[in-house]
């Protein structure tokens, strides 16, 4: 669905990606982990045209991404949920959601969406009404991701979604992320917490210094000694 083959991001003569290479298949939940600085953001920023590569290709559904302007992307089914979420904080739920939704027209779809987000999400439902910017940051993130789910992805990438959120938090919106899979979003998914990450990946890529080190399925990778111990501590069970 979406093939990333030897692509190299320069900032400045220093290279931030070098020559990576990967594959998300339709269907699948795949993830990028790797420490802070290891390129993931980079990375899902090319796809979305925020940075130009020096080289190599980005193809989704046989488009050449690369010659894709990011607003068109979201009518070709690709949606991204941002580190650090991007809500509109002035605004109320609902109209955080109907943004999401700004490149349609289909009414009736519309209204069906936003019952599913609000399956997904029955907080969202309760504080409708509610100015975003007054919800605490695990309903924000969860409003981020329904906010993309409105947009009707075929692949959403996501940035960092656990990031400064509480451990039960996290868990709930991992959770979601697995159910949103189920109902036939391809998921690409950029973590700093690896143990969550590769407990839900159906196929994982290890970053490190813009590189691809090491591939294989999340219980590979949550197996693997060397992750364990760059990416998991010791801590792990």
């Amino acid at each position: 669905m979406l093939k990333i083959d030897n692509l190299v991001v320069a900032y400045g003569g220093i290279e931030a990606l070098k020559g990576i290479s990967l594959e998300v298949e339709e269907g699948k939940i795949v993830t990028l982990i790797g420490a802070n600085g290891a390129g993931k953001s980079t990375t899902l920023r090319s796809v979305m045209g925020l940075v130009k590569p020096k080289q190599g290709t980005i193809n989704y559904l046989g488009n050449n991404l690369l010659e894709m302007k990011t607003q068109n992307m979201v009518n070709k089914g690709i949606t991204l949920v941002p580190e650090g979420r991007r809500i509109f904080p002035n605004l109320s739920v609902l109209e955080n959601l109907k943004i999401g939704a700004f490149a349609r027209n289909d009414e009736n779809g519309i209204k069906e969406d936003m019952e599913w987000v609000y399956d997904l999400f029955p907080i969202l439902k309760e504080r409708s009404w509610q100015v975003a910017g007054t919800l605490s940051g695990g309903e924000q993130q969860m409003l981020a991701v329904g906010r993309a789910l409105m947009s009707r992805p075929k692949l959403m990438m996501m940035d960092e979604p656990s990031l400064g959120l509480a451990p039960l938090i996290v868990k709930s919106i991992f959770n979601i992320i697995k159910e949103v899979n189920k109902q036939g979003v391809t998921i690409l998914l950029i973590e700093q917490n690896a143990n969550a990450a590769l407990h839900i990946a159906d196929l994982g890529y290890v970053m490190e210094t813009g590189r691809i080190i090491l591939k294989g399925t999340g219980t590979e990778l949550l197996n693997n000694p060397d992750v364990r111990k760059a990416y998991l501590g010791e801590t792990t069970h």
